[in-house]
């Protein structure tokens, strides 16, 4: 016969596959934390800052080197995508470094001003 303490002692003994002791740290879920850092990101950024966030909180109890390696490559992305990009410009529009010095020098009125 099932007792109402041999239930109660078999659910607390279930592995929680939704919210598994690997995303709760000092008493703060993750999620939690995650929600709070990205408040003010937006879209990518949002993205690979959660990401590198989870990775980190687990990584000693569930993926190890292999979750360091996870944030590592979503904070190399986030770097990637905030830096500055560099304009594209045409080749038939570039001019030549002696187009340049004419064009800067004919700007100017005297030698003085160079």
């Amino acid at each position: 016969m099932t007792t109402l303490k041999s239930l109660v002692v078999k659910y607390y003994n279930m592995k929680d596959n939704v919210n598994p002791s690997h995303y709760r740290q000092g008493g703060v879920e993750c999620i939690d934390a995650l929600e709070a850092a990205t408040v003010n990101k937006k879209g990518l950024d949002a993205i690979c800052t959660a990401n590198i966030i989870k990775y980190l909180w687990r990584c000693e109890d569930k993926g190890g080197l292999e979750d360091l390696k996870k944030a590592q490559w979503y904070l190399s992305k986030m770097i990637n995508h905030n830096s500055p990009k560099e304009e594209f410009v045409h080749p038939s529009a570039a001019k030549s470094v002696d187009e340049q010095k004419v064009t800067s020098f004919t700007q100017h009125e005297s030698w003085s001003e160079l």
